[in-house]
């Protein structure tokens, strides 16, 4: 609001508007409602009736606008935008009258007055002196984590993902992306956080039954096999949602490769409206969204760079920590472990993420429900740590981790095994 001037505005009634809620902003400290206006107008414009009905019907159809779902960002974007091309069309005359009196002494002033009207809206709320307020600069990190409910991973995020934070699993396809999502879902909404689950390969029944599965400990085919079953199954979820702290699950399914981030952001704020404000979003997963039509990617990578940095951005405008996931690459398929050059796509969705969570399974793992899971990325704390074998059981949506070692410790003991393994042969063959 105190950029916007009155003077960027050709309409009258406009001027008039803007001039006198800038007023009373000044008095009062507080933007006025529309009611103050109203009241303002009528008595300003008592011996001009035809101006006071102008500026009244102007203020009303402001007022009655179609109300638009859009974040405070956008809002306060488009408004800093609009100040700066109005401020700018000024400069741009006054630039014009200069090159018109060809007074050539003035052109690098030019040049001053554009930076000057770009420079609407810039403050320096954002600085902080490294010395502010140093007695309470090592007060209590004011980050709020949410658990993930693997205890190992929880210790090493210092509790959970933060908001403002992008977490992103990277596995290869059919390992269990959607798994650990909804498990991270599922323990937060547990833990009396209100949580948006998005997702778009897999219907409403399939996540429910695998949220079933966390509350009942029935897999998917337990809880249809039998109607005693299906009761039991219910009544375990009803006792779930019934808990005092219990915070709250809502799950959406979107288009697949026909969703972009303000489709999403849409959807969080339509809730928010609602009265549901989400603490974690859950979107499984990134590489099913596309980035917004009106930038026209050529190639569907640069695409992928734009959709995290928008889910980034988003993270920080609506205050909500997010976790996704993105597909590894044919590599990916055999490693065991996942790291980000495994990752398939942009190197952006790696570069922006402050968390990223690998997962890899051999056919034997797979086989014996447990996965190689590596820390690859923190920006929270320590990085750079293996849960070897862990258990990892998509039936029955358990994930537990007994041990882990750093992942230089087990490249060495992949390389130990690798020579061990050589000398067996040797002996083998020469019969030793």
């Amino acid at each position: 609001m105190e950029v916007l001037e009155s003077r960027y505005f050709d309409n009258n009634s406009f001027k008039y508007i803007i001039t006198h809620v800038k007023e009373l902003q000044d008095i009062y400290k507080t933007i006025p409602t529309y009611e103050t206006l109203k009241q303002k107008i009528m008595t300003e414009t008592s011996n001009n009736p035809l101006a006071g009905r102008l500026h009244s019907e102007t203020l009303h159809s402001i007022e009655n606008l179609e109300e638009v779902v859009v974040g405070q960002t956008y809002v306060k974007d488009t408004a800093l935008n609009f100040c700066k091309q109005q401020n700018l069309r000024k400069t741009m005359s006054e630039a014009l009258k200069i090159i018109d009196k060809g007074d050539f002494e003035s052109y690098d002033k030019i040049a001053d007055m554009v930076n000057t009207s770009l420079q609407v809206g810039a403050t320096d709320d954002d600085i902080v002196d490294i010395f502010d307020d140093l007695d309470n600069a090592l007060d209590i990190d004011p980050r709020i984590p949410i658990p993930t409910g693997i205890s190992g991973l929880d210790d090493l995020l210092k509790g959970g993902i933060g908001t403002g934070e992008l977490g992103m699993i990277l596995a290869p396809t059919g390992v269990g992306k959607s798994t650990i999502l909804t498990k991270f879902a599922n323990t937060a909404a547990n833990t009396g956080h209100k949580v948006v689950q998005i997702f778009f390969e897999d219907t409403q029944t399939q996540i429910r039954q695998k949220h079933f599965t966390c509350w009942s400990g029935f897999s998917s085919d337990q809880q249809t096999e039998s109607p005693d079953m299906k009761l039991q199954t219910i009544a375990k979820a009803r006792e779930c949602q019934e808990r005092e702290n219990f915070g709250g699950l809502k799950i959406i399914r979107m288009e697949n490769y026909n969703t972009t981030v303000s489709d999403v952001k849409r959807k969080l704020l339509k809730l928010q409206s609602q009265g549901f404000k989400a603490d974690l979003v859950v979107i499984d997963y990134v590489d099913c969204m596309i980035a917004d039509r009106s930038k026209g990617y050529d190639e569907e990578w640069k695409g992928e760079g734009s959709v995290i940095r928008q889910l980034d951005a988003m993270c920080y405008d609506l205050n909500v920590a997010l976790w996704t996931a993105s597909q590894g690459n044919r590599s990916s398929i055999s490693a065991d472990i996942v790291n980000v050059d495994d990752m398939g796509g942009s190197i952006k969705k790696a570069q922006t993420a402050h968390i990223i969570l690998s997962i890899a399974k051999s056919l034997e793992q797979k086989e014996n429900k447990t996965a190689n899971m590596s820390l690859i990325k923190s920006r929270v704390g320590r990085d750079g740590v293996n849960f070897n074998n862990c258990k990892f059981d998509n039936e029955f949506m358990e994930i537990d981790v007994t041990e882990q070692e750093t992942l230089l410790g087990h490249q060495m003991r992949k390389q130990e095994q690798g020579i061990n393994r050589a000398a067996e042969i040797y002996k083998q063959t020469h019969n030793i």
